[in-house]
């Protein structure tokens, strides 16, 4: 692409290409994400097809999100890379503090972040302090101090294509709690992930809650002898 403008009735050609860029978050191709679920009009898709086709490198933060992409368009001819998502800054945010009983829900309450389930299992769970983050009106320090002190984030997402909230967690000494699917196959080894079918709707949830209920146990265990042995 070259840039050209107009001076009076003279059209000056300034010969610089120009390459654009398009950091990809999420969209109406994605049927999980609200834009998905709430526009079903045709226009939007084609309207997102033609930025895709118009930018000259789409980038994706993981493998999933653009395998969703390029399946969900049907299209072959657009230039679609994974760049991963660079979180490193993060690091020099958190300072991990002596953990509490608390387990948070870091995420928007919304119905692709399935929130009912980490409410039904402070219900079965009440020696643990279960916490979702916007219940209250949290400034972004009082966000931070809420991680350092939890010992777990948990996630029973239907969406995600980065996960920077339970990422944050990590960083802050908090053990995340994820399902194997979506972004998080990608970010976190076998030992923070429980297989998905425990989590894909509510009532596979309802169907292996004594098992996600060990696992909670199991983890909160282990963060409790990791903060002994810290502190």
């Amino acid at each position: 692409m070259e840039t050209s403008f107009s001076r009076s009735n003279e059209k000056v050609r300034l010969e610089i290409p120009i390459k654009i860029h398009g950091l990809w978050h999420a969209g109406n191709y994605d049927p999980n994400d609200f834009l998905g679920r709430l526009i079903k009009d045709k226009w939007v898709k084609t309207f997102e097809l033609s930025l895709a086709q118009t930018i000259d490198y789409n980038w994706f933060a993981s493998d999933d999100h653009l395998k969703m992409f390029r399946e969900n368009f049907g299209y072959d001819d657009v230039q679609c890379f994974r760049t991963g998502w660079p979180m490193e800054y993060l690091k020099t945010m958190f300072t991990p503090k002596k953990k509490e009983d608390i387990i948070l829900f870091p995420h928007r309450i919304a119905p692709e972040k399935q929130v009912e389930i980490f409410r039904d299992l402070a219900k079965e769970m009440p020696e643990y302090k279960f916490i979702v983050c916007q219940d209250s009106r949290l400034s972004k320090d009082q966000y931070h101090d809420l991680l350092e002190r939890s010992k777990m984030v948990f996630s029973a997402n239907v969406q995600e294509t980065l996960g920077i909230s339970c990422y944050e967690g990590a960083l802050a000494g908090a053990i995340p709690m994820v399902p194997d699917r979506l972004s998080y196959s990608e970010m976190y080894s076998d030992g923070f992930r429980y297989p998905s079918e425990w989590t894909e709707s509510w009532d596979s949830y309802l169907k292996y809650k004594e098992k996600t209920k060990r696992i909670y146990i199991l983890s909160v265990f282990i963060s409790r002898r990791v903060c002994i042995s810290i502190n």
